[in-house]
């Protein structure tokens, strides 16, 4: 039996990665949900591509309708999109969520980095904050996800860190991030209602060196 997974945000850099290593992957059936499937085309036909909108209810009831898993990588109001998220899957008895967010939500990045990523993005870690929490208020079997500074390269060394722990790391590539979500959806189980940082190893200090 295969494992269902539907990627809401299909379009963006890590979710295409994430896609990317599926596909290598026989034993999973790929959804890809995204506003603009342009970027998508190339994945056909190995992959089943939706375009719709996240705070649409009914596109996010249709596509969730019968998966496994669902993991989403998504921008703007994404603590709307949480909820709709949050009522669908409830609503299809869908469990297993895997959602991407920022670090520094849980004000868990110490010293200067943890001072200058606030100068950075402090606005924008509300709206994720208020995303995470609705989605640890619900029954899912979720993942939050709080990846570091994201760069492109072409790496997939990564390290975690559990809610409640400081965040150290200032960079980590999209395609490790991409690697780690996929060993959540390789591995059900793996790190189920809990919140993630994500990190490159060895890489600390006051901010990152791309800036």
């Amino acid at each position: 039996m295969k494992t269902k997974v539907l990627v809401l945000g299909a379009a963006g850099a890590i979710a295409q990665h994430v896609t990317e290593f599926l596909l290598k992957n026989k034993n999973i059936e790929l959804t890809l949900f995204a506003r603009n499937s342009k970027s998508l085309k190339r994945f056909e036909p190995s992959a089943k591509i939706i375009e719709g909108d996240v705070l649409n209810l009914a596109d996010l009831n249709q596509s969730i309708n019968g998966q496994d898993v669902v993991y989403a990588n998504l921008s703007g109001a994404v603590d709307k999109m949480a909820k709709q998220i949050v009522t669908a899957m409830e609503a299809n008895k869908v469990k297993r969520l895997i959602y991407v967010t920022s670090l520094g939500i849980y004000n868990e990045v110490a010293g200067k980095f943890g001072e200058w990523n606030n100068t950075m993005i402090g606005a924008a870690l509300k709206t994720y904050r208020k995303a995470a929490d609705v989605i640890e208020a619900s029954d899912l079997n979720y993942t939050v996800i709080r990846p570091s500074w994201l760069t492109n390269k072409n790496e997939t060394d990564f390290e975690t860190t559990q809610k409640g722990e400081p965040f150290r790391g200032t960079e980590v590539a999209r395609k490790a991030v991409a690697a780690y979500i996929v060993s959540l959806i390789e591995d059900p189980q793996k790190d189920i209602k809990a919140s993630v940082g994500v990190n490159k190893p060895g890489v600390y200090g006051d901010k990152p060196a791309f800036y």
